[in-house]
């Protein structure tokens, strides 16, 4: 795990060099076929020597859930070890591995139908007076939810809508899971965290590598999504962090200067969201990390170090 621009993907193919390993993706963009720039995702080369499970398995215009993930995550780790592979995950959507490892409650799936009726009202009141109305029927739930996390806000208020019941009970009644095998055994984690030294370096990395999106094509990439006629802004994948400011951008919002301010400033913030996350989570092990070789083979030397022990057990 760690914030984007880390170098997640690059130490998992360095792992992949060294044991036999199967790579499973746990981020909540590169799920989406045609989303490749500015998902950061492995090009076609890297996929061909490290494949890497649950890429591209979703059209930009559906939905996938952090349950979903749990149960195709568990597939591809029950598949890996049964063939005698290391799953390792890799990925910076920390709610994926937070349901993976802690279990989902069982609360009711959504339909189009409600999905397209809470969207509906977002767009005639607004998303400000969305999470107003789950301030009032779950108060619980407003406070763990950030009024700008329009999927998770829009997840509670169906769940409402559905059933009747505020998400937060279910939360109450979801007892930790566990990664369990159709044979019975329970899967052990070693956890890695990846936590750059130097927060001013991370932030210029994030902002060379967006440039670098757009010198790759980024803004062609959300154009064809764009031209599709099927996607709204409202969509998961279309509110993804760089996919929202060009999408403002190709419907006369903002300027190209103002596109790329806000993309490397809502980059770098979704970068603060994740290390919160991380600094919060429990039997991590930290790596230290920075942009110079140095810091990056450091890195790699105490992931091999700690994963040969863990293997030994």
């Amino acid at each position: 795990m760690g914030p984007t621009a880390s170098g997640k993907t690059w130490l998992a193919c360095q792992l992949a060099m060294r044991f036999p390993v199967h790579l499973i993706s746990a981020d909540s963009v590169m799920i989406y076929r045609g989303m490749d720039v500015g998902s950061a995702k492995p090009d076609p080369e890297e996929l061909e020597r490290f494949p890497h499970a649950l890429i591209d398995i979703r059209d930009p215009a559906e939905a996938y859930s952090a349950a979903e993930f749990r149960k195709d995550a568990i597939v591809e780790i029950e598949g890996a070890l049964g063939r005698g592979l290391l799953p390792v995950l890799v990925g910076g959507t920390s709610l994926y591995f937070k349901r993976l490892l802690e279990g989902m409650a069982d609360m009711p799936a959504s339909t189009p139908e409600v999905r397209a009726g809470v969207l509906a009202d977002a767009e005639r009141v607004g998303w400000s007076a969305m999470y107003q109305r789950l301030c009032t029927i779950d108060p619980v739930a407003s406070k763990a939810i950030h009024p700008n996390n329009l999927q998770r806000l829009s997840r509670a208020l169906e769940v409402h809508a559905i059933s009747g019941r505020p998400i937060s009970a279910f939360w109450q009644a979801q007892a930790p899971g566990e990664v369990r095998l159709q044979d019975g055994r329970c899967v052990s984690f070693l956890q890695f965290g990846i936590m750059p030294a130097d927060r001013a370096k991370l932030h210029e990395q994030i902002e060379q590598r967006f440039d670098l999106m757009l010198e790759g094509g980024l803004v062609d990439e959300v154009t064809a999504l764009f031209d599709r006629g099927d996607l709204h802004p409202d969509m998961p994948s279309i509110r993804a962090v760089g996919y929202a400011q060009v999408w403002d951008f190709l419907a006369g919002h903002a300027s190209r200067e103002e596109m790329r301010e806000r993309g490397v400033a809502a980059t770098r913030q979704l970068a603060k969201r994740q290390l919160t996350w991380l600094r919060r989570w429990p039997e991590l092990q930290v790596l230290a990390s920075g942009p110079g070789v140095t810091e990056r083979e450091a890195m790699l030397q105490s992931t091999l170090s700690q994963v040969a022990e863990f293997l030994q057990k």
